[in-house]
Parts: C-alpha cells; sequence; structure tokens
C-alpha cells in the first residue's frame, strides 16, 4: 500500500531564502498559468503546456522539469474542481506559499541523511531530521512525485512510499467498535476513549473564535486561520491515538475489526440543537481512513456493518425496540431487564453482527415500534 510521510528539513539560513523563494515564484507559476487555462477552459495537461510552456520558462526562470510540475499542479486543481461539479467564476488561486511539486528528475535522496532539491539558485544539499517512524519507512520504495511544504517557518517534503502488506489473519472473533458524540469510541472490550477532553478544547476554541469574529480585524482574521490549523492537527492527533489504540488491541487479543458503515453518518444521526456543533465537529471519516490503513499494515481484517438499530438491540437476548435505550449512556432492555453502557452495548451488537455475518436489516416485526431477529 501507498502511505505518505513527513520529513523534516533542516537548512541553513540561505537555503531556507532560496527555497522560500522557489516555492513562492512557482505558485506566481501557478497563478499564471491558472489564468490562461481558465480562459481557454481546459484542464488538459498537454493544451495547457502548448499553451504556456516557454513562456512560463521565461517569465518565471524556471526549469523545464519545474515548468511541466506547475502544469501539472494546475491541471489537477481544474480537474478536481471539474470532479466535484464547481462552477468556477474565476480562476483558481494557488495560495502563496502552497506545495511545490518534485519528481525523480529535480529531487533526489542522499541516502537518509540529505536530500538533493532543485531551486531558483541551482541544487541544494540539504539535511533532513529523521524520527525512528521515518526512518524505518524510508527504507522501502519510494514512488512518485514528492511535495515541497512550507509551514510555521519550517520546510518539509512528503514522499509517497510503498509499503508491502501482510497477508490479513483470519479470525474467528471481531472487536467492535461504537462511534459517538459524548464518547468518541467505545470498544466491545468495554474501552471508552473519551471525548470530554475533545469537548473542553472545542468550547475553549468556540469562544476564542466567537470573540475574533467580532473583533473582525486584519489581524483577528489571520489569528481566526491559524486557530482554525490548530483545531485541525488537535483532531488529527486524537484520532490517531486512538486508532493506534484500537489496532493495538486487535493485534493483542488477535482480533479482527469491525465498525460502523459511516456513509451518510450526519444525515442520518439526530442530535440536539446543543450537540450539533459537537456532532459535525467531528472528523468520523478520518479515524475510519486511519484505522483502515493501520488495520492494512497490520495485517487486521476490518469490516464495515450496517449500524442500523444497533443503538436499541439488546446484546444480550437480541430484543429491539427504540425505548431500551433510556438517554444517551443508559441501556436496559425491556425484555429481559438486561443493564449496561449504551454504548458499550452498540459495540457489542457491532462485533455481534460481524462475526455472524447477518445484515441488521434482517429483522421481524412483532410490534409497531418492538422488533427482534428472525
Amino acid at each position: 500500500m501507498k502511505l505518505s510521510i513527513k520529513v523534516k528539513l533542516a537548512p541553513n539560513q540561505e537555503q531556507k531564502d532560496v527555497l522560500l523563494e522557489t516555492i513562492e515564484t512557482y505558485n506566481e507559476a501557478c497563478d499564471f498559468v491558472s489564468q490562461i487555462a481558465f480562459e481557454n477552459k481546459t484542464a488538459s495537461v498537454v493544451k495547457i503546456h502548448h499553451i504556456c510552456y516557454y513562456e512560463i520558462r521565461k517569465r518565471f526562470n524556471l526549469s523545464s522539469q519545474m515548468a511541466v510540475r506547475v502544469v501539472g499542479k494546475v491541471a489537477d486543481a481544474y480537474k478536481i474542481a471539474r470532479s466535484k461539479k464547481l462552477n468556477l467564476k474565476q480562476p483558481h488561486k494557488f495560495d502563496k506559499w502552497g506545495a511545490a511539486i518534485y519528481d525523480q528528475r529535480i529531487l533526489s535522496w542522499k541516502g537518509l541523511e540529505k536530500v538533493s532539491i532543485l531551486t531558483l539558485k541551482g541544487r541544494q544539499v540539504i539535511p533532513i531530521v529523521l524520527g525512528e517512524y521515518q526512518q524505518t519507512k524510508l527504507l522501502y520504495p519510494r514512488r512518485g512525485q514528492v511535495d515541497l511544504l512550507y509551514k510555521n517557518g519550517n520546510f518539509y517534503l512528503i514522499p509517497i512510499i510503498e509499503v508491502p502488506e501482510p497477508p490479513q489473519k483470519m479470525t474467528k472473533d471481531f472487536l467492535g467498535v461504537d462511534l459517538g458524540v459524548v464518547n468518541l469510541a467505545v470498544d466491545s472490550k468495554g474501552e471508552i476513549y473519551s471525548g470530554k477532553e475533545v469537548d473542553n478544547k472545542r468550547v475553549k476554541i468556540d469562544k476564542l473564535k466567537s470573540a475574533l469574529q467580532k473583533k473582525g480585524t486584519k489581524s483577528a482574521t489571520k489569528h481566526l486561520k491559524k486557530l482554525s490549523g490548530k483545531e485541525n492537527r488537535f483532531r488529527k492527533d486524537v484520532n490517531h491515538c486512538i486508532s493506534k489504540k484500537i489496532v493495538e488491541k486487535c493485534k493483542r487479543h488477535s482480533l479482527s475489526l469491525a465498525i460502523e458503515d459511516l456513509a451518510g453518518i450526519r444525515q442520518r444521526a439526530t442530535v440536539r440543537h446543543t450537540q450539533r456543533r459537537k456532532h459535525s465537529s467531528w472528523a468520523f471519516n478520518q479515524l475510519r481512513s486511519f484505522l483502515e490503513y493501520k488495520t492494512k499494515l497490520a495485517g487486521i481484517i476490518l469490516k464495515a456493518v450496517d449500524p442500523h438499530y444497533t443503538s436499541q438491540r439488546c446484546s444480550n437476548c437480541g430484543y429491539i425496540a427504540s425505548h431500551n435505550r433510556k438517554n444517551q449512556s443508559s441501556f436496559v432492555c425491556k425484555s429481559c431487564n438486561f443493564s449496561v453502557n449504551a454504548d458499550f452495548n452498540g459495540a457489542i451488537n457491532i462485533a455481534q453482527l460481524a462475526t455472524v455475518d447477518l445484515p441488521i436489516v434482517s429483522l421481524v416485526r412483532v410490534e409497531t415500534s418492538h422488533l427482534v431477529f428472525s
């Protein structure tokens, strides 16, 4: 499977200035080409290349291959806009410090210590800083293009590596995981991955955002953008930690993993008005994507099950009724009086569904609001 990793560069001050100038010029060239692509109503790499290749090189002093990469980045941006059916009323604008795209002709690795990268001032050999994770991953073959990023005063490379997938181990039992608002995740072993810290952080950020939006100054807008980035990094870190713990538990207990099919989760879930911000702000799909690639790397089977009625079904006797769930945290079966944490009950149901491979909709109606498995 393909993975992207983040590698930090350690340039001296002169190299920093050259790299920054290169990134800024690269994105200026992208804006220039974007105007031409917009006017000609085309996202074709070949057409854009024929129209403005020589002008790019002359106007922005870019090498042949960097000019090619500029055209490719612009064409990709318009293809994405088309795939999303966006009706662009003006040319796509590129961030001043957006990623510059490199390939093997203009970037080469010098072992695990340095990288040779083409700039406006010729080739620069720059040291790289690797943690243990990056060192192990960079031993695998690198594929395709590499992004050069500038963020918070630092430069990074984002290479794509080809990591072999171990064979998936067939196991009889599953670890079920129920996703929620108050508890971000609860597994069928009873472990709760609480959302309390997340909620406290969200409340703090929301208050600060509200104050900055009311202020409306240039510095406040700049602060808002910075705050948004901080919130995204926090969310990503939490999802990484949760997914790592879940996958490690599956490995430790030799279990496969069962999760909810998240398709349409925002439209499907009904939450109170006061909880809408909580529910909509969490990146459920990001958490799932982390679980997907981590399970692949660990050779663990991941199964997505239909989540309908998993919150109403008794994991002890199979009886289904909307009144089984008394409130957000409490589940008491109206048939057998089984009492347990509601999210824990849902996680057990998810594990059971994956184990027996039964569709959750395989039900027979007994009463208007009471259902049981057939």
